[in-house]
């Protein structure tokens, strides 16, 4: 079992996040992933660096530790021909480091540069034509395609990456679950409920991966805390992240309005739909389910907190060597 650092891009400037980057490296994680975002949710206290070129400086600050992101949409303002050269490129310059995490996308990174955010009918059968052209891609070979949603026309990489890229899919239920076990080669999903997400997610995961020829399929559990002293403390590490859960975010594409949202939400019942840990045995606990009974194949750790750095070194020096002792 492996651990990961997830690099929030809406919450931290890119600079920032590669210092956390080499930080987590250095406390011992074996993983930093990076969301890909646009927008953020906020408009105030936010950030919104391109993930692709962050990737870039991490590879090469970094010896070791693996890559991924976490997760990029090749849909939409990406095309998934795009998406494959970008992944091999990053695996190139992070000497065979690089995993692809994909989704299916937000209205928060598409609608603000024009394009229609469809239903989840088209989203799964445009990802369904892009991950047959990432993975032909990534293969090596000339790809001529003629979809419903893409073409490629004699489309071949010519820096190859240097080892096999995973392409790993994220599902929130058993319907995307159920696809990423058909077609991705691995699962990317945030656990809430331990035995809610055995049976909805990774059960449907690993029935429809039966009988498929590929070495064994990776499953990613994530999990998002907020280490605080008290409701104060932890509101102020919410800043950039607040506007995730008001009315209406799945629709929206102007993180000032998800901010006004939020903010005329009772800061309670913003907070209550989060877990909130005061210490090292509070966030053992909140990520030894993740280890113990999940059966995953790295465990992606999201703290918010007011001092990120201080919370990696803590997270190495306490945490990490207790959750590895579990997961043995």
């Amino acid at each position: 079992m492996k651990f990961g650092w997830l690099c929030s891009h809406e919450s931290y400037q890119p600079e920032r996040l590669l210092r956390q980057a080499v930080l987590a490296e250095e406390a011992g994680f074996d993983a930093v992933y990076g969301s890909d975002h646009f927008h953020p949710w906020v408009d105030d206290e936010s950030a919104s660096g391109f993930v692709w070129t962050w990737l870039g400086a991490v590879a090469e600050a970094t010896e070791s530790v693996e890559l991924a992101t976490s997760v990029t949409c090749p849909l939409f303002h990406y095309h998934p021909a795009l998406v494959a050269q970008m992944a091999a490129t990053t695996d190139r310059m992070s000497e065979g480091r690089f995993a692809l995490g994909v989704g299916t996308g937000e209205n928060i990174n598409e609608g603000p540069m024009g394009y229609e955010f469809p239903g989840y009918k088209e989203r799964i059968g445009r990802m369904t034509e892009a991950l047959e052209i990432m993975h032909r891609l990534l293969e090596g070979e000339k790809v001529d395609y003629q979809g419903t949603y893409y073409t490629a026309d004699k489309a071949r990489l010519y820096s190859l990456p240097v080892s096999t890229v995973p392409i790993w899919m994220a599902a929130g239920g058993p319907k995307s679950a159920a696809f990423a076990g058909a077609h991705a080669d691995g699962l990317i999903t945030s656990v809430k409920n331990p035995s809610d997400t055995l049976e909805r997610i990774i059960g449907p995961f690993r029935e429809a991966s039966r009988g498929r020829a590929e070495a064994p399929l990776t499953i990613m559990a994530t999990r998002w805390c907020v280490l605080a002293g008290d409701e104060d403390e932890a509101w102020e590490a919410l800043a950039s992240m607040r506007g995730l859960r008001a009315p209406g975010r799945l629709q929206a594409v102007d993180p000032m309005t998800l901010r006004v949202r939020a903010d005329d939400l009772d800061r309670q019942e913003v907070l209550g739909k989060y877990t909130l840990v005061d210490g090292v045995e509070a966030l053992i606990e909140t990520y030894k389910p993740l280890v113990e009974g999940i059966g995953a194949d790295y465990v992606s750790i999201q703290v918010a907190s007011t001092q990120p750095e201080k919370t990696i070194e803590m997270l190495g020096k306490e945490v990490l060597p207790e959750l590895r002792r579990l997961s043995v």
